[in-house]
């Protein structure tokens, strides 16, 4: 069905009543031919407000204030099911999908991920704390990571997890220490440096044998890892894991990885006689930040790994492995907003014009980090014609404080409401308190109704933890 109103084309794709009886309409929204929204979250309502899980975003402010992080339940849940659907569908069933909560990490996050299926990737002691805090099913977490410390591989092994991704030899002997300590055996995996370039951002390439990360195949680092750990006493070798990187579009580094994965654990069977039965294929899949960004559909990840697993396991006669690959961005980013409030307005001639908000680098440092990009749209005025270039500046007092530079936008006025758009993982995961600023709070919108999921900091927080010596 397709719609026109004041030179605004609505194209509605779907309409879908899923099984908790929730109407989902999936449109695009375009202004003379040009795509207005990245993001299937967004509509906009008889009000011309921007509006999200059926919520609109100005009212959303009334209550909430700004900064203020949303995310659309309804989305992140049909996230899920893609990928859970594409790997009962590709791989039979023998696989786990696990949700890579550095993306976004709380414990409603947790409770929804569980709900859905999923398993749960962990990096920290803290991501595994809120796992344990949201009652999220231990056989079901996997617990990555570089440098792990003895306090938080002791949470893991007391708590039963599923398995630990062993990074180096180091940590393979304090898991071996521990769980002797306990009496207990411990199933592990290794991460696998497969070197493979993923051509993203050299900030996040991380299969490339210069990484922090894992050990390497083509220095016999990874044979000679395995090899030691199949002789302690208190771990099980039964999986390798790579992961080579972020925000991919391409389907062959994945095909490629899985393919150099294959190959080596069919060198460990001829060469040490170790049978490995779980091969983690990480997560890295390309979301749409910009209009220009062109990601695959999510489910051709699984499929089109399959295919090559199958392939391969067939002409090296191994067992097929239990499969697990790690999704966090494309779940949760296209399914979150920020909205801020327009301050001051600096328009300097033949130069820039800079359009300041009330948050910035502390609610999203992914432009300062890499240049990360965004779109934006004004939530009180979502239709408005793009007619000028500025760039969206932060409040901190830093001149790299920026969330989005020279992007195309209406004319903006103090006290607009500004969205930035697909912002629903590494931002509220990745804030700050720099400059003392609290964090902002997170909300949950599905079907009208939004919930508060995480609060928001006052000052009281911030200096919640400061102390001031006696003797001051």
């Amino acid at each position: 069905m397709t719609l026109a109103k004041n030179n605004v084309t609505i194209i509605v794709l779907s309409i879908h009543i899923s099984e908790y009886n929730a109407l989902s309409i999936w449109v695009i929204f375009f202004r003379d031919g040009e795509r207005m929204f990245i993001s299937d979250a967004l509509t906009i309502n008889s009000k011309n407000h921007l509006e999200i899980g059926g919520c609109d975003c100005v009212e959303l402010v009334k209550k909430y204030g700004t900064p203020l992080y949303v995310m659309d339940e309804g989305l992140i849940r049909k996230n899920c099911r893609v990928y859970k659907d594409a790997m009962d569908k590709y791989y039979d069933g023998n696989g786990l999908v696990l949700y890579a909560s550095k993306a976004f990490c709380t414990m409603a996050m947790c409770r929804i991920a569980e709900q859905e299926g999923l398993g749960l990737d962990v990096v920290s002691g803290g991501e595994l704390y809120t796992a344990i805090k949201a009652g999220f099913p231990m056989d079901r977490v996997y617990f990555h990571g570089n440098n792990k410390t003895t306090e938080e591989i002791r949470m893991a092994i007391d708590n039963d997890i599923r398995r630990i991704v062993v990074d180096n030899k180091e940590e393979l002997y304090n898991i071996n220490r521990i769980a002797s300590e306990r009496n207990k055996v411990v199933n592990i995996s290794f991460r696998i440096k497969p070197g493979i370039d993923a051509h993203t951002h050299d900030f996040v390439q991380t299969g490339q044998i210069d990484s922090k990360f894992g050990v390497a195949l083509e220095n016999g680092e990874a044979l000679e890892i395995i090899s030691t750990a199949s002789k302690l006493s208190n771990v099980k070798v039964v999986g390798i894991h790579c992961h080579i990187g972020s925000q991919i579009f391409d389907l062959a580094p994945f095909e490629l990885a899985a393919r150099v994965m294959l190959n080596f654990m069919a060198e460990v069977r001829d060469k040490l006689g170790i049978e490995i039965e779980e091969l983690n294929l990480g997560g890295g899949y390309g979301i749409k930040y910009i209009p220009e960004h062109d990601p695959i559909e999510y489910d051709h990840y699984i499929e089109s790994v399959s295919k090559v697993v199958k392939s391969v396991c067939e002409d090296k006669r191994l067992k097929l492995p239990f499969i697990l690959m790690e999704p966090g961005r494309s779940v949760a980013a296209p399914a979150g907003i920020t909205l801020y409030t327009v301050g001051a307005i600096k328009d300097i001639k033949n130069v820039r014009k800079y359009v300041s908000v009330d948050g910035g680098m502390t609610d999203n440092p992914r432009y300062a980090l890499y240049q990360a990009q965004y779109d934006a749209v004004l939530a009180n005025r979502p239709d408005a014609v793009r007619s000028q270039k500025v760039t969206i500046a932060g409040k901190c007092c830093e001149s790299g404080d920026i969330l989005i530079k020279d992007i195309m936008m209406p004319e903006i006025q103090a006290g607009d409401i500004l969205a930035v758009l697909a912002t629903g993982a590494y931002n509220y995961s990745m804030s700050s308190n720099y400059n003392r600023i609290p964090r902002p709070p997170v909300v949950l919108v599905k079907d009208g109704k939004a919930r508060l999921i995480v609060k928001r900091e006052d000052y009281d927080d911030i200096v919640r933890n400061d102390i001031i010596p006696e003797d001051l």
